[in-house]
């Protein structure tokens, strides 16, 4: 997404005679998650828009963006419209450390990339919810989870499906095991080893999609 070849690239934008350097207009950013399938329509797209700005990882800039993040609703916080501006937060900018970087197997990530996108996964200790890019691969089977804010191509957690079970969580009540911010379309993945991994979708059809394509593989 915050890539100087394929990703979003920030420029001087004007709002009410102000001059807003390194933003983007907040329908680009929709039109980009969509062309690049990590969104499959308009509102799937402003839903996750609007995680990611949760999440530090986008900042609304000027008097439109600011004023949508007062709404209750997340689908309401970014705007898909040409007259909202947002930046990229300094959280993008930050370098990778030493105590951030992992031993992963070459064989882990050697496998197909047969889906992607960005989904909420709650977090084992603090069980706060974090905006992740996931990626599935087959041959071998594993799924990966990648922190946005990183430049580095570099997955920050992972697991074999490999006699893992997936399923979805029904969406009236919270269900026992997950807290915080949780808006609905939960699906639940519990590996070999009994760990359980609680993620959120942007809709109840992305959660069906993900739901499909990890059963393929266990």
């Amino acid at each position: 997404m915050h890539d100087s070849s394929s990703g979003i690239r920030p420029s001087p934008n004007m709002e009410q005679g102000s001059t807003y350097k390194k933003t983007f207009i907040g329908s680009s950013l929709v039109d980009w998650l969509i062309s690049n399938n990590f969104s499959a329509n308009r509102l799937e797209a402003v839903t996750l828009a609007s995680m990611l700005m949760e999440e530090n990882f986008l900042r609304p800039v000027g008097v439109r963006s600011m004023g949508a993040i007062r709404s209750g609703d997340l689908a309401e916080q970014f705007l898909d419209d040409s007259t909202a501006l947002y930046t990229f937060a300094e959280s993008y900018k930050k370098k990778i450390s030493s105590k951030e970087e992992m031993s992963l197997s070459t064989m882990e990530l050697s496998g197909t990339v047969v889906k992607q996108g960005y989904l909420a996964k709650q977090g084992h200790k603090r069980k706060n919810w974090k905006v992740r890019r996931f990626v599935l691969r087959k041959d071998p089977a594993f799924l990966h989870y990648y922190d946005p804010s990183k430049e580095e191509n570099r997955p920050v957690g992972g697991f074999s499906l490999r006699g893992s079970l997936v399923s979805a969580l029904e969406d009236n009540g919270v269900p026992t095991g997950v807290k915080g911010n949780v808006q609905g379309n939960l699906f639940k993945v519990i590996t070999k080893d009994d760990t359980h991994y609680y993620i959120q979708a942007s809709s109840k059809a992305e959660r069906a999609e993900w739901i499909e394509a990890i059963k393929k593989l266990t």
